[in-house]
């Protein structure tokens, strides 16, 4: 099993990653990674990322990681229930990376954990969530 996104499993970004520069970079079962470019409109008054956006990138690879399927014309969703997040370290590098876990759950929920370090590896914040799963379409 591969990490990396098979490219006929991408969906397109959602508008808000969109207007964040949210970008999947892997996929797998019960695993997402998703990276943001440490961008100008992503600052916050103080010139550092906004907590807001580390907390999306967060959510959308905790979102992803228990909705693989492997088969692009099924696609699974999911709802956020409930997120924790640790802000732990300042980003120096030039892109965020985001990588999730699936943990446990059942039929209709699931527990993530996940991570969102800097591309010098910083470690800068680190979550979990409870997920729920939509219909499948």
């Amino acid at each position: 099993m591969t990490k990396d996104l098979d490219p006929r499993l991408a969906e397109l970004p959602s508008a808000l990653s969109k207007t964040l520069g949210f970008e999947m970079t892997g996929w797998a079962e019960n695993f997402a990674r998703i990276e943001a470019p440490l961008a100008e409109h992503l600052m916050n008054r103080q010139g550092l990322p906004h907590g807001g956006v580390h907390a999306a990138l967060l959510d959308t690879a905790m979102g992803f990681a228990g909705c693989y399927t492997g088969d692009p014309d099924v696609r699974q969703n999911a709802l956020t229930l409930s997120m924790t997040v640790n802000y732990l370290g300042r980003a120096t590098g030039s892109r965020l990376i985001a990588e999730a876990h699936v943990t446990g759950g059942g039929k209709s929920t699931y527990f993530a954990q996940g991570t969102v370090r800097d591309d010098t590896g910083t470690l800068v914040v680190e979550g979990s969530g409870v997920f729920k799963l939509r219909s499948r379409r």
